[in-house]
């Protein structure tokens, strides 16, 4: 191998992503939804694999590539530790009675017609006081798929209302370390940008609650009655249900609030569970453990097993059964398999280069306003797309524009929207980015399942492309230069 490196040419740089396409399309034709048992993981592996030969061709030495890899695995390891946490937390929520509670109850307070809507509206506050999509799905979200499933709605389209509303929530809160992010990478302040946000956002958002309220009174509910009724009742007599249990999911989202780190945060709510379990669910506890001579024995042994492995509350009705079963940390074992292994593809692919070149391709194509926003956009689903993680996808993409924006007379504001329209929001339409593989492990719900039904996520990069092309609310430097000389000649 020589010394002088080069620079990949776009063909060079396009074969792994059309290598990773073409395996991902066989793995849909054989496996159907089991993709995610192996077969993905190993195509992003040969994709990577077909990268680092390309590498290898460029005089790009191993070790370089090999540093990478583990830096970009590095950047990861805090969503794969909170993936882990949440795999505990429903672990303990559901042996406590916590998640069943509020199905329960729910099943009580939302009517079936106006279900979709108030999910995407409960989801949306929830994220919004929290200021992570994450915690919301993990704690209400799987309450509101159990509660959806009872009354009869798809899941698929139940999971799309809870994403839709936890991402707009976590797109506009400032408590969230993306909206923290997206305005520090453009070079603009927090406020600023959640207040320009709200242009494209509210309209997106809208649009989403028309059409989940619309699809609310026109699905048909005839045949539901009796499964909410048979699953009140299931729930009633397998755990003791009381108001009480509300105060886990209270406490845990008001530490979120008082802005305590997650990994913290989750542990905590996860060892409430384990608290509240004990007191709480003693039937559970001796049946888990298989011990009914020694509570204190019992309760050690069943929370643990609650937070490391699989649980399973059996009762009468198969169905049910799939709603009160976890897989603890390790049912997020394969979901981690797939996010490393996406990591090593992307950290192939920005350490020779390839991703540069074909981001540097498409900048040379953005030539009015409408097109360099559609480019950034572009740009953030690629990243999306072929580095797997939502943080590099504003990153990135936030320092390769910055420059070009600025030397167009755009305001910083302008930028760190686009990245959050697109970058933050789009990162959980795809099966192996860190958003898509956890959220679809958490909801029991594969990312081709609901990515239809996940309206806001899939308006949102169109509505910031549109009011680009349209030159609605675009900020420029010069109307700042306009408005003060108006002002001096005011005065």
């Amino acid at each position: 191998m020589t010394n002088t490196k080069r620079a990949p040419s776009l063909l060079e740089s396009l074969i792994p992503i059309v290598v990773l396409i073409a395996l991902l399309t066989f793995n849909v034709m054989f496996w159907g939804d089991d993709t995610l048992g192996g077969s993905n993981q190993m195509a992003l592996l040969l994709a990577a694999t077909v990268a680092s030969l390309i590498a290898y061709r460029l005089s790009i030495k191993w070790e370089s590539v090999r540093d990478n890899i583990v830096k970009t695995i590095s950047s990861s390891m805090a969503s794969i530790l909170i993936l882990l946490l949440i795999g505990s937390l429903s672990g303990t929520w559901l042996i406590s009675g916590v998640v069943p509670a509020m199905i329960y109850y729910g099943l009580d307070i939302l009517h079936p017609s106006i279900f979709l809507f108030a999910t995407v509206i409960i989801s949306a506050l929830i994220s919004l006081a929290t200021g992570s999509s994450w915690s919301t799905v993990a704690t209400i979200g799987v309450a509101l798929i159990g509660i959806g499933k009872a009354i009869g709605i798809d899941e698929a389209i139940v999971a799309g209302a809870i994403l839709s509303g936890a991402y707009f929530g976590d797109k506009m809160s400032p408590l969230s370390d993306t909206t923290n992010l997206a305005p520090a990478m453009a070079g603009t302040d927090l406020f600023t940008h959640i207040r320009y946000m709200a242009y494209t956002t509210i309209p997106s958002i809208s649009i989403t609650l028309i059409i989940f309220f619309v699809m609310g009174f026109t699905y048909d509910f005839s045949a539901t009655s009796t499964d909410v009724e048979t699953l009140q009742a299931t729930i009633a007599a397998n755990f003791n249900i009381s108001p009480w249990l509300f105060l886990v999911p209270v406490a845990l989202i008001y530490i979120i609030i008082k802005k305590v780190p997650p990994l913290p945060a989750l542990m905590a709510g996860i060892l409430l569970g384990g608290l509240f379990a004990v007191i709480f669910q003693p039937h559970i506890i001796e049946t888990i453990a298989s011990v009914g001579d020694n509570y204190y024995k019992a309760s050690y042994i069943a929370v643990m097993q609650a937070m490391f492995g699989d649980i399973s509350i059996v009762t009468n009705h198969i169905e049910i059964d799939k709603l009160f079963s976890t897989g603890g940390m390790a049912g997020m074992l394969g979901t981690i398999w797939l996010i490393l292994s996406a990591m090593v593809f992307g950290g192939v692919m920005e350490s020779s280069g390839m991703l540069l070149k074909i981001t540097q391709s498409i900048i040379r194509f953005a030539r009015s306003t409408g097109s360099l926003v559609a480019s950034t956009a572009g740009t953030c689903v690629f990243f999306n797309l072929t580095a797997s993680d939502q943080y590099i996808s504003i990153v990135v993409p936030g320092r390769m524009y910055a420059d070009t924006y600025r030397e167009r007379g755009l305001k910083p504001e302008v930028l760190s929207r686009t990245l959050e329209d697109a970058g933050t929001v789009t990162s959980v339409l795809i099966p192996w980015n860190t958003c898509g593989a956890t959220q679809a492990k958490v909801l029991g719900v594969s990312t081709l399942s609901y990515l239809p039904y996940a309206f806001f996520n899939i308006i949102s990069p169109f509505m910031t492309v549109l009011f680009a092309y349209m030159n609605i609310k675009i900020r420029r430097f010069v109307d700042d230069k306009v408005k003060k000389n108006k002002e001096d000649a005011a005065n």
